[in-house]
């Protein structure tokens, strides 16, 4: 059985994938990360899952594999530390920087690392069907992604809608950003071809709901997924960290998981 840490376990994705890993057979959560100075430092998670420590060395030191969500800053220290205990690290975090792919990049020299910016299975999916009809739908056709989540979210396109994007764009051989308009307002004049656009849309308790439309003069097509409830984030992890527990070092990514 795979032994499984968590960085961030009190946080509302870390809990999510708590419950997650503890559900699968393969998997064994044995320890949890929080910041220093967390009123549950020493002690073990409400349920009871896992003791909770501040020191992410001992989350190393102890486990198999780590699942790091945590927010963007921590990231290549953490890789380096999975490269240093040669400890697996599948890695959720978005907005990372050149620095922290250089790492990760490192890291998978020792270990075996997997990096997302969404963990949903239809997601990923979704991503490689834009790909597919992004490169056989070309001239003539326009391509927008649409999205929208709840009223607190605080970026905007969401992380996900560019990753739509960057699909996109690998689909047509292109950078998305020579390609890339932002939302648009006022007298934007025609649209540009082989552009594309994004849109978004906030309000209530929307989980996520991303839509890429690809228009012709003639006919639509659209590709859509809707988040039911946040736990598909967590259960997709869970699938990718079952998958990366069996693999060699080297840096993976969903489309592994999936065989895409």
């Amino acid at each position: 059985m795979v032994k499984v840490g968590i960085l961030g376990i009190m946080g509302r994705m870390g809990q999510a994938l708590a419950q997650a890993v503890a559900a699968e057979q393969a998997l064994s959560l044995i320890i949890g990360s929080e910041m220093s100075g967390h009123s549950l430092i020493g002690h073990t998670t409400p349920d009871g899952l896992a003791p909770i420590t501040d020191q992410t060395e001992v989350v190393f030191d102890a486990s198999d594999l780590v699942i790091d969500f945590t927010p963007p800053g921590n990231t290549a220290r953490h890789a380096a530390m999975a490269a240093e205990k040669q400890t697996m690290l599948l890695v959720g975090t978005t907005g990372l920087s050149d620095d922290d792919e250089a790492a990760l990049d490192e890291a998978a020299t020792q270990t075996a690392i997997m990096q997302a910016g969404n963990y949903s299975l239809g997601i990923n999916l979704l991503m490689s069907l834009v790909r597919e009809a992004a490169s056989r739908l070309e001239q003539g056709w326009d391509i927008d992604i649409l999205e929208m989540h709840h009223r607190h979210k605080i970026d905007a396109p969401s992380g996900t809608a560019l990753m739509l994007g960057e699909a996109a764009a690998a689909g047509r051989g292109v950078p998305l950003p020579s390609v890339r308009t932002p939302a648009r307002e006022g007298i934007t004049g025609e649209r540009e071809d082989g552009s594309i656009g994004f849109a978004a849309l906030r309000g209530g308790s929307v989980i996520g709901e991303h839509s890429v439309v690809i228009a012709s003069e003639s006919e639509r097509l659209t590709l859509s997924h809707r988040a039911e409830n946040r736990g598909l984030f967590a259960d997709g992890a869970v699938r990718a960290a079952v998958w990366l527990s069996k693999q060699a070092p080297g840096r993976y990514s969903m489309r592994d998981v999936l065989g895409l």
